[in-house]
Formats: C-alpha cells, sequence, structure tokens
C-alpha cells in the first residue's frame, strides 16, 4: 500500500471550485492503475488530497498520467496560492 498526499493552499473563496476539481472520483478510481481511494481533507489552512494506492509504483505513475497532469493540474493551477506539496508515504 501507498499513499499519495497533495498539500494546496488554496484561499477560501476558491475552495468550492478546488473541490469541484477533485470531487471526479469515478476517473481516477476507475482509470487509473492500482489506485484505491480518494479523500478530500478541508481545513481553514488549507486542504489535503490523499490518494490511496496498491504501490509506490502506481503513485509515481499517476503523478506522470494524463488525468493528473492535464485535468487535475490544469483545473487547480488558477485557484492556488502557492505551488502544491506531493508526499509520497508507502505503508509498512
Amino acid at each position: 500500500m501507498a499513499y499519495l498526499e497533495i498539500t494546496l493552499q488554496i484561499a477560501a473563496e476558491n475552495r468550492s471550485a478546488a473541490a469541484g476539481v477533485y470531487q471526479k472520483k469515478a476517473p481516477f478510481l476507475s482509470q487509473i492503475a492500482g489506485a484505491t481511494s480518494k479523500d478530500l481533507l478541508v481545513r481553514d489552512e488549507d486542504v489535503h488530497v490523499l490518494h490511496g494506492f496498491n504501490s509506490v509504483e502506481d503513485t509515481k505513475a499517476y503523478l506522470d498520467s494524463k488525468l493528473f497532469n492535464d485535468d487535475v493540474v490544469e483545473g487547480l493551477k488558477p485557484l492556488l496560492a502557492v505551488a502544491p506539496e506531493v508526499r509520497i508515504y508507502a505503508v509498512a
């Protein structure tokens, strides 16, 4: 198992639009090899997206995918205050 955590700095007024980009679970879970889960965690300070995968390799492949780069990154780019922080965790 592995997790991908993406921390997003998004102004409060842009959060609903950003959530809309990430709410599209169906393509992620059905099109990305090894994808097991996707959760959106919202705090006053920031927004975290937590993706579950079968392996670290599947996680890295997602970061290189068309879905991530063309749909998610491009959709979020105008809403971000700073570049997202991306972390990959392997479950021991």
